[in-house]
């Protein structure tokens, strides 16, 4: 096993041109696949919460009489996709928002309580379609005594085209960089072999089976995957700590979450994938050339 690791160094270093190019292109493929994987796993965590149960925020109307509350509750409590009904006065509300912003100056000088009644409406596992919460919320909305209905219909509605968008690109473009960076990993493989065809014809003429001469070929493009998505991860990582050192300090207070890099299970399958991806490229290669 040494001789084939110590073979395929020697080839590597022996076509240094070659093995750049390769292990570059393997490095950007992985950086535009794990940069796609790394907004996916971050935009999942504030999606998360909706799938586990999405809140709408029912505002009563200003006239709304809290006897006529039991009724009210009961009516939305009845509909197939309610899970719970919490009552939100508006002084608990206001007191909400002081809390959150904490301006006393602002909060001094109010006279009366703009705010209304609400509803604290979850809608149960079950519905995890955007429409489907949608329709619940228009359901909700018709009642007489609500006045408007609040789900995060604008932001999350923008938010969830944004994410379908790049998840389309995302497959798109990784998948491009996939297959030039599995054909280039082949010819590099391919012209490695050439150049060592007449070593290979001497070493088969003496004896040696097709398994010792084409191994260390095998273990070249497993070292220019591996080392190719080394350096992707690398430079993503690097470019997160850049981006986000001054990110979430500057302003973390007006945002609800923090950028997380990869997690270790993506880290260690993106790492194994490119490996796969060196390996693959090398192995097609050389199947065909011995079929030829």
């Amino acid at each position: 096993m040494v001789y084939y690791l110590k073979r395929a160094v020697l080839d590597i270093f022996s076509n240094k041109f070659l093995n750049i190019i390769t292990i570059t292109t393997i490095a950007l493929s992985i950086l535009v696949l794990s940069s796609f994987i790394l907004f996916f796993e971050n935009a999942a965590r504030i999606i998360e919460p909706w799938n586990k149960g999405a809140k709408i925020m029912a505002y009563l109307k200003h006239d709304f009489n809290q006897s006529k509350l039991s009724e009210l509750k009961l009516e939305i409590n009845n509909m197939e996709q309610t899970q719970s009904v919490l009552f939100v006065s508006k002084q608990q509300g206001l007191k909400q928002l002081e809390n959150s912003i904490k301006s006393s100056n602002f909060f001094d000088n109010l006279k009366d309580n703009p705010l209304s009644h609400a509803l604290e409406i979850r809608v149960k596992n079950t519905i995890k379609n955007w429409d489907e919460i949608k329709a619940f919320a228009k359901q909700i909305k018709k009642n007489h005594f609500v006045e408007d209905v609040e789900y995060g219909q604008e932001w999350m509605g923008k938010f969830l085209n944004i994410f379908n968008f790049f998840k389309t690109t995302g497959y798109v473009m990784s998948g491009l960089f996939f297959m030039t960076s599995f054909f280039i990993t082949a010819n590099t493989v391919r012209l490695a072999f050439y150049s060592r065809r007449k070593e290979v014809e001497i070493m088969r003429l003496v004896g040696a089976t097709d398994k010792f001469i084409i191994t260390p070929f095998y273990i070249q493009g497993i070292l220019q995957g591996a080392i190719g998505g080394i350096a992707g991860l690398g430079i993503l990582f690097c470019s997160y700590i850049i981006m986000c050192s001054g990110f979430n300090e500057s302003i973390s207070p007006f945002i609800l979450f923090n950028i997380k890099f990869l997690s270790m299970k993506y880290f260690l399958s993106i790492i194994l994938f490119s490996t796969l991806l060196g390996f693959g490229g090398g192995f097609l290669s050389l199947k065909f050339f011995f079929k030829n």
